[in-house]
C-alpha cells in the first residue's frame, strides 16, 4: 500500500488519495481484519487461511480473483515505485546513470527502466526458487516490513526537525511513542534472521555499498580532475592576453565544477588551435526538491570575450534535456540552439592503481559502475551528430 501511494503520488496529488484512503480503503481495511479476528475468535482453526474461510462457500471463487487483482495492482505499485527510486536515485549522485525510457507524453512521472525491470525478475524468480512457498518467506517479509517501519519513524523525525522547523520538545514524543513499537516489532523480528530475515538485510545492504561506492567514488574523481583544470578568470586572462583563432559556430560544454573551465575546453584549445564563439560552461544541477519551475530553470552569466556560464537547475523527479535547455537560454538573449552547435563531453576511463584486491574492492566497483553507466549524451537527450567526446585515463 505504501508503494502504491508513492508511486500515485505525483499522478493524482494528496488531497484525493488521502479522500480515496479514509472513505474508502481504511473502513474496508479495518472491517477485513475485524472480519478476521471474530472468525479466529469463533474458530481457532480458521488460522490456515481465514481471509476465505470467513467468506460463504459461493463468495470464494470470486475472492480468489479479487485477491489475484490485488497481487497484480501491488505487484505494479513495488515495480512503479522502484522505477522512480532508482531514477531519483540518478539524479541525486546515489547511482550511476541508467537508461530511463518516459512512457508517457503528458506524465512526467511515469518511467521505465530496462535494467532495474530485469533485476526484480530476477530476484522474484530467484527468490521462487529459492523458498518454493510463501511461508518460507514469511520471515524475509517480516523483517523487511519492520525494518522499513524502524527507517520511516526516525526519518520522520528527520522531516520534523529539518523541514518542518518543530522543536525538540514537541518531536521526540511523537516520533518517540511510534518508533517504541517499531523496534518491538523489529527485536521480535531479530530471531529470524537465519530463517530467511538475511534476505531484505542482504539486499539493502549491496545496495548501500553500490550507492555510497559510486557517491564517493564521483567525489573523489572530480577532485581529481578539479585539480587538473584552470579558474575561469586565468583561462579569460589568457584569451585576452593571446587571442585564439575564433570560428563562429556555438559549443556548448558539460561541466560538473562552476569555478574552473572543464579539461574538455582546453584540450580542444590545446590541440585544435581554436576557439568557438560563442561558448557555453554548461552545469547542471540537481536541487532537493521534485521539481524546478520553468522560470527558476536558468541562469546565465557572461564572462566575457563571448563565453557564457550556464546553471540549469532541474529537480530530482525532471530528466535533464540539454536541447531543451538551449530553448530556454533564448530568453537571456544567449542562442545555442542551432543545429550546428556542438556539445563536448568528456570520456573518462579508469585505471586502477596496484595494490591487493582485496584493499581495492571499492575502486574495482567503481570502475565497473563507470564503464556500464549510460551514455551521458544518450541520458542528456544530445543529438548524436552533435555530439564530440574528448577522453583521457585518470589513475586511481
Amino acid at each position: 500500500g505504501g508503494e502504491a501511494l508513492y508511486a500515485d503520488m505525483g499522478h493524482f496529488g494528496a488531497r484525493p488519495i488521502r479522500l480515496a484512503w479514509f472513505s474508502f480503503v481504511l473502513p474496508a481495511l479495518l472491517l477485513n481484519y475485524f472480519g478476521q479476528g471474530a472468525l479466529l475468535i469463533k474458530d481457532p482453526a480458521a488460522i490456515d487461511n481465514p481471509f476465505f474461510r470467513m467468506a460463504p462457500a459461493w463468495s470464494r471463487v470470486p475472492l480468489v480473483f479479487l485477491a489475484a487483482a490485488a497481487t497484480v495492482i501491488a505487484s505494479q505499485a513495488v515495480i512503479s515505485g522502484a522505477f522512480s527510486l532508482s531514477v531519483q536515485a540518478v539524479q541525486l549522485g546515489y547511482f550511476p546513470r541508467l537508461s530511463i525510457i518516459h512512457t508517457s507524453k503528458d506524465e512526467r512521472g511515469q518511467v521505465y527502466v530496462p535494467i532495474v525491470n530485469w533485476l526484480l525478475f530476477v530476484a522474484v524468480v530467484g527468490c521462487v526458487l529459492a523458498f518454493q512457498s510463501s511461508e518460507h518467506l514469511a520471515a524475509a517479509y517480516g523483517m523487511a516490513i519492520t525494518t522499513t517501519m524502524v527507517i520511516t519513524a526516525v526519518l520522520l523525525y528527520v522531516v520534523m526537525r529539518r523541514r518542518w522547523k518543530w522543536p525538540r520538545t514537541w518531536a521526540i514524543p511523537i516520533v518517540g511513542f511510534f518508533l517504541t513499537i517499531d523496534l518491538i516489532f523489529f527485536g521480535a523480528n531479530l530471531v529470524k534472521v537465519l530463517e530467511g530475515g538475511w534476505l531484505p538485510l542482504l539486499l539493502g545492504a549491496a545496495t548501500y555499498v553500490v550507492m555510497i561506492v559510486w557517491q564517493r567514488g564521483r567525489a573523489v574523481v572530480q577532485q581529481r580532475l578539479a585539480a587538473g583544470t584552470r579558474s575561469s578568470d586565468d583561462f579569460l586572462a589568457d584569451v585576452r592576453l593571446t587571442p585564439p583563432l575564433r570560428v563562429d559556430i556555438p559549443a556548448v560544454y558539460l561541466t560538473a565544477n562552476l569555478d574552473h573551465v572543464p579539461e574538455t575546453l582546453t584540450t580542444n584549445l590545446r590541440h585544435n588551435r581554436v576557439l568557438h564563439k560563442p561558448v557555453a560552461l554548461l552545469t547542471i544541477l540537481t536541487e532537493d526538491v521534485p521539481w524546478v519551475k520553468l522560470d527558476d530553470r536558468i541562469e546565465v552569466t557572461h564572462l566575457g570575450e563571448h563565453i557564457y556560464r550556464i546553471v540549469a537547475h532541474t529537480g530530482f523527479k525532471q530528466t535533464p534535456n540539454v536541447p531543451n535547455l538551449m530553448q530556454q537560454c533564448l530568453q537571456h538573449n544567449v542562442d545555442f540552439t542551432s543545429p550546428d552547435t556542438s556539445f563536448f563531453l568528456g570520456r573518462l576511463t579508469l585505471q586502477l592503481a596496484d595494490r591487493p584486491r582485496y584493499t581495492a574492492w571499492r575502486e574495482r566497483l567503481f570502475a565497473w559502475l563507470m564503464h556500464n553507466s549510460y551514455d551521458a549524451s544518450t541520458y542528456f537527450r544530445i543529438p548524436p551528430d552533435q555530439v564530440v567526446e574528448l577522453g583521457r585515463r585518470l589513475e586511481i
